[in-house]
């Protein structure tokens, strides 16, 4: 989901049903071979809808632009990969979740709506 096509559903979603709470996290996405981390951003919005108090989240992090294989030919050599990651483009995932009972949040999948 690109940025535009967030905004605009923040903004009929504000329009519709009013906004709780909004607000931004950052998080730990992984970690390189020598130990840098790598960080992703959350934009998560709070919400009186349809089916109770739902929240919405878009998930951004960076694009992995290739990996290496990091290795040796002795025995019981360690093999890893690292991934090399872009310093301008990002990766965007967009997840709905509805509160239960308990205090949970579960997400809401499009199967369970009658979406397919």
């Amino acid at each position: 989901m690109n940025s535009r096509k967030w905004e605009n559903l923040i903004f009929t979603i504000e329009e519709k049903f009013g906004i709780k709470k909004k607000h931004n996290e950052q998080f730990e996405f992984a970690e390189k071979h020598d130990g840098e981390k790598v960080m992703g951003h959350k934009e998560i919005v709070e919400f009186e809808g349809p089916l109770g108090l739902m929240r919405l989240e878009k998930v951004s992090r960076p694009r992995v632009i290739s990996k290496k294989v990091l290795s040796s030919r002795r025995i019981g050599g360690k093999v890893a990969v690292d991934f090399v990651y872009s310093d301008t483009e990002e990766v965007s995932r967009f997840n709905i979740y509805k509160k239960e009972q308990g205090g949970e949040w579960e997400e809401v999948r499009p199967e369970t709506m009658g979406i397919e």
